[in-house]
């Protein structure tokens, strides 16, 4: 695990104001106590490393001091801004989580911009919540542990699973699916499993990735027509908290208008706990042009499931 050393910790009472370094701070489930920016959000501690004053310090006439650009924490030893939302820093028993990286910039109503034309707070600083708080001092080390998402891959197949047919939609969403979150730099572990489509077998199976909680996204493709086998829909709906009716709407309009076809698949998505759950068609073709409207949205859903707010 990469380790990050913390090189001060600073306070500002009002917002607006640069943060003065102190011996210590104390992190509860507001944030840092004693501190302006703490609070019942997403952006409870900030975080800026050296690596970037040292970009700063070349532009600037005077030399800039820790929490000069209101963090909470000053680092060494990591590019911070390279983080992703809900990756973890951890220090002992206090855990961070990470909910953005950068802000709106405050332009001319900042201090080191008007001074230098530029800051590097909105580019490279970080923002995170209390998970589980205690107390920091200049000298503690963080450890970086980033967040891998579970992607389970479901195929419902009759001869799929009885090994007369090849399972080709399961490996195209598991490239697919690999291809666009290093496009995102977002780490993910990925589990394919070929079923019958069989309706007890299906609820199952997922109801199971549902209740582990340790799943973040289930892909199921096949069944979703209106075949004398097609139960995957009417297996999995009955599982979901919400759902997310939006995009299976456009994605059947936009390739329908195409190929009239595509009206009659049955796919749906939605939300069970914290997992997201996209029921796809078994055609590979379908798989691709399902996945491509679907990842856009995808990081932003998971976004809300935790309650970051990226708009």
């Amino acid at each position: 695990m990469q380790q990050i050393k913390i090189l001060s910790v600073n306070i500002s009472e009002k917002k607006g104001t640069i943060k003065v370094p102190v011996n210590t701070i104390s992190l509860d489930n507001l944030g840092v106590e004693g501190d302006a920016h703490a609070g019942n959000w997403h952006r409870q501690v900030s975080l800026l490393g050296k690596e970037s004053y040292d970009k700063m310090n070349t532009s600037i006439k005077h030399k800039l001091n820790f929490g000069e650009f209101a963090e909470n924490i000053t680092t060494e030893g990591f590019p911070l801004y390279t983080m992703k939302p809900l990756d973890r820093l951890v220090c002992g028993n206090i855990i961070l989580e990470i909910t953005q990286i950068g802000k709106k910039c405050h332009g001319s109503g900042c201090e080191i911009f008007k001074e230098a034309g530029d800051c590097v707070m909105p580019r490279e600083g970080i923002f995170c919540r209390v998970i589980q708080g205690g107390v920091l001092a200049p000298g503690d080390i963080l450890e970086y542990q980033p967040r891998l998402l579970n992607i389970q891959i479901v195929t419902l197949s009759d001869r799929a699973s009885e090994g007369v047919y090849e399972d080709k939609s399961g490996p195209l969403l598991r490239e697919l699916s690999e291809v666009f979150f290093a496009s995102i730099h977002r780490g993910i572990k990925i589990q394919n499993t070929i079923l019958p489509d069989n309706v007890e077998k299906i609820k199952a199976c997922i109801k199971k990735l549902i209740q582990n909680k340790t799943t973040d996204i289930i892909f199921t493709t096949g069944g979703t027509g209106i075949g004398p086998h097609d139960y995957t829909p009417d297996a999995i709906k009955p599982l979901l908290d919400k759902e997310i009716p939006g995009i299976m709407e456009l994605i059947r309009v936009k390739y329908g208008m195409q190929t009239p076809n595509a009206l009659i698949s049955r796919s749906i998505a939605g939300v069970a706990g914290k997992t997201l759950i996209y029921v796809l068609p078994g055609n590979p073709k379908a798989v691709k042009e399902y996945t491509d409207e679907i990842f856009k949205t995808i990081e932003h859903t998971i976004h809300m499931l935790y309650n970051i707010d990226s708009h």
